[in-house]
């Protein structure tokens, strides 16, 4: 992955996140985003990791390279965090902001 490819991806996940209203932190030596204390979307690489409701995760696992969060890489997946490739960047903030919703709901 290039460096600039890489910058921009943090760009992005950095104005995702404070356009969802969250707190910048840390999730298994990842750079997150939280509300309520609670992570709701982190950088993975150069793609975005988000916590999603049912509805949403199953639509957003319908684009190519979507896949659920692993973040040992041992075949045990998070089960509500969708991994989604930069390639749909531009769906990223809006998928920021519906997941701290959710998390900021579930906290609740």
């Amino acid at each position: 992955m290039s460096d600039g490819l890489m910058q921009e991806a943090q760009a992005l996940f950095r104005a995702a996140g404070m356009a969802a209203g969250g707190a910048e932190s840390h999730m298994f030596g990842k750079p997150c985003f939280k509300v309520a204390g609670k992570a709701f979307v982190c950088l993975f690489g150069n793609e975005m990791v988000f916590k999603l409701p049912a509805a949403a995760r199953t639509l957003a696992m319908t684009q190519e390279g979507a896949r659920l969060f692993d973040p040992s890489g041992k075949g045990r997946p998070m089960k509500e965090w969708v991994q989604l490739p930069y390639a749909y960047k531009d769906q990223w903030s809006a998928l920021a902001v519906q997941s701290a919703n959710y998390v900021g709901a579930v906290g609740r």
